[in-house]
């Protein structure tokens, strides 16, 4: 059974860089296409990265790709979210997704994906 695990949220500061993970488990994930998504108090779940697994073809948001990198590290089957200079409304729950292949590419649709993670809280203050 796949179980995503995310770690690293917690509060920062303004300006600040954070790493969020995902732990993946129960399966082999090369051919997997794994997400993160984030969700804000009274909005929607919004998509803010996704990778493929075995080529590390990435997918952004235009307006998020100069602050967030997403990344697959391989020896500890995790994919990984860095976030650089952090802004309050980067405030949200983040998520962890994978969706199970075939995968051309991440796909920024949350019906895309079979398997969430519960959600990492994180919180930047001014």
């Amino acid at each position: 059974q796949v179980q995503l695990i995310e770690s690293g949220g917690g509060l920062v500061q303004t300006g600040e860089t954070l790493r969020l993970s995902c732990a993946a488990s129960g399966d082999t994930f090369d051919r997997y296409a794994v997400a993160w998504f984030r969700q804000a108090p009274g909005k929607e779940r919004k998509f803010v990265a996704g990778i493929l697994w075995n080529s590390g073809r990435t997918n952004y948001p235009e307006v998020l790709k100069d602050r967030f990198t997403i990344s697959v590290d391989n020896a500890q089957n995790m994919v990984n979210l860095q976030v650089n200079t952090l802004k309050p409304e980067d405030t949200a729950v983040y998520f962890c997704a994978a969706s199970k292949p075939p995968n051309f590419w991440a796909s920024a649709q949350e019906s895309q994906y079979d398997y969430w993670g519960q959600g990492t809280q994180v919180t930047v203050s001014s």
